[in-house]
């Protein structure tokens, strides 16, 4: 659920969202790896005294108080949700480009017409909605070939990315557009972009976390859930550096900078400009079947944390109903798709998927920033709970990383809203701060309402938030 539109598009892309940084997208990374690293293992603490569907629901609702549990959850529901719509959505231009590779241009245009990209964007997102409804056979099935051919198709671009040079990405632009590169211009550096930088970088990483949504669904959650976490944070930030690296190695970005501003741009597209078409047709489709590798693990994520909401009944039971044959939460994986529909809607509508994109950052921060303080609250809140954790088991070693993944996030929040809300917009709602702001309020209301009927209903709600829900 991490490598796909993260790597290939949002280090490129990164120029319209903060053009002031310049050379230093790779520094950026390096900055947002540290919070997402303390981030995971604040996760793999928790996964390893929780192992529960609905991942950081329970953590947060167990160990700080039902309610910041639920907007740690929504936030990352909601966030996810919209993201899966964005990676829907973008992953049409990868389709196009491979098109372009293979110099069938009616098809290459046909694949840019609106009404296709829209519609094929659906298509992608319902299709791996039902694989979710299936089942867990068929989504290994799905899952695990596509990771392979992702990683295939991006270990090709970066031996290109280091083999090639500007000055060959120069000449090839001449050759194939008569355009010439322009010279770098001088660029000042700044904290406020670089920070800026990291914040949306670090969506990038995000995906981690849907492993803790499976739960007991997983063998032997309590060590394999933080083994995965690990194994997957590790292996993909080497992944990012080096990719991001090999890309600027062969494109200029100042190249990347001006043309980002009015197009979508993808890294293995631009890397075609010095690549013969096969070479592209390979990278362009690995990376496309990245795309793809991401939304059934989406799903699964976010459809868990609906479950995890109603089984604890502060949400309808109805959205918990599973489904008589396949036994899976066939409700809350079609309630979720819903969001992701609208979520490709806006897109389409705004020609841009950057909303999107600082919509999922602002939940994730929140979210992240909330099992975080989890960490160093459960011995407090919950001792029975904290003497199950088999992960990082010395509280020294707790309280330093939680900490510091607290603080180091926290950074990243102030700044990703600062320059939300100092961004000129057309209208409020295009600003993800205030849309975020009224979707918890929302949830909130709905989240109230419940309490009130589990109170009513004479509910020990103590007892049934110092306990796990049941498997």
């Amino acid at each position: 659920a991490m490598v796909g539109a993260a790597i290939n598009v949002m280090p490129i892309m990164i120029h319209r969202s903060v053009p002031g940084i310049g050379p230093w997208v790779l520094v950026a990374y390096f900055v947002a790896a540290v919070p997402a690293m303390l981030a995971a293992l604040s996760y793999a603490v928790l996964a390893s005294a929780m192992p529960r569907a609905g991942g950081s629901y329970v953590y947060a609702s167990r160990a700080l108080n039902p309610y910041l549990g639920f907007v740690a959850s929504f936030s990352q529901w909601f966030g996810l949700s919209i993201a899966v719509g964005v990676v829907s959505y973008i992953l049409i231009p990868f389709l196009r480009d491979i098109a372009t590779a293979l110099q069938w241009s009616g098809l290459s245009t046909w694949l840019d017409r609106d009404p296709v990209r829209l519609a094929l964007s659906l298509a992608f997102l319902w299709a791996f909605a039902l694989v979710n409804v299936s089942g867990v056979k068929l989504y290994k099935k799905t899952l695990i070939p596509l990771m392979f051919l992702m990683f295939l198709g991006g270990g090709v671009t970066i031996p290109w990315g280091f083999y090639y040079e500007h000055g060959d990405f120069a000449a090839a632009l001449l050759r194939s557009e008569g355009v010439s590169l322009a010279p770098a211009p001088a660029v000042d550096f700044s904290w406020g972009a670089l920070l800026g930088a990291s914040a949306i970088l670090f969506s990038t990483f995000i995906g981690f976390d849907s492993i803790a949504q499976a739960g007991g669904e997983a063998r032997n959650p309590n060590r394999s859930l933080p083994l995965a976490i690990g194994i997957a944070l590790g292996s993909v930030m080497l992944y990012y550096l080096l990719f991001t690296a090999a890309a600027y190695h062969t494109i200029p970005w100042q190249y990347v900078a001006e043309r980002a501003l009015d197009t979508d741009l993808t890294a293995p597209g631009l890397m075609g400009f010095v690549l013969s078409p096969a070479w592209t047709v390979a990278i362009v489709g690995g990376a496309a079947i990245g795309l793809i590798n991401d939304l059934p693990a989406m799903i699964l994520g976010v459809s868990r944390l609906m479950f995890a909401w109603a089984e604890d009944g502060i949400f309808p039971a109805w959205v918990a109903n599973v489904h008589p044959l396949r036994h899976t939460p066939h409700v809350a994986i079609y309630l979720s798709a819903g969001v992701s529909t609208l979520s490709i809607l806006g897109c389409h509508m705004a020609r841009d998927f950057f909303l999107g994109v600082d919509l999922l950052i602002t939940s994730m921060l929140v979210n992240f920033i909330l099992i975080s303080l989890a960490v160093l609250t459960l011995p407090r809140r919950n001792p029975r709970l904290a003497n199950e954790v088999r992960f990082l088991k010395a509280r020294s070693a707790q309280l330093c990383f939680g900490a510091l993944s607290v603080f180091t996030l926290t950074v990243l929040l102030v700044t990703h809203t600062l320059k939300d809300l100092g961004t000129a917009q057309p209208a409020w709602y295009y600003h993800s701060t205030w849309l975020w702001i009224v979707v918890v309020s929302l949830a909130s209301l709905i989240f109230a309402i419940q309490w009130r009927k589990l109170r009513k209903g004479g509910v020990d709600l103590k007892k049934r938030f110092d306990e796990l829900p049941p498997e």
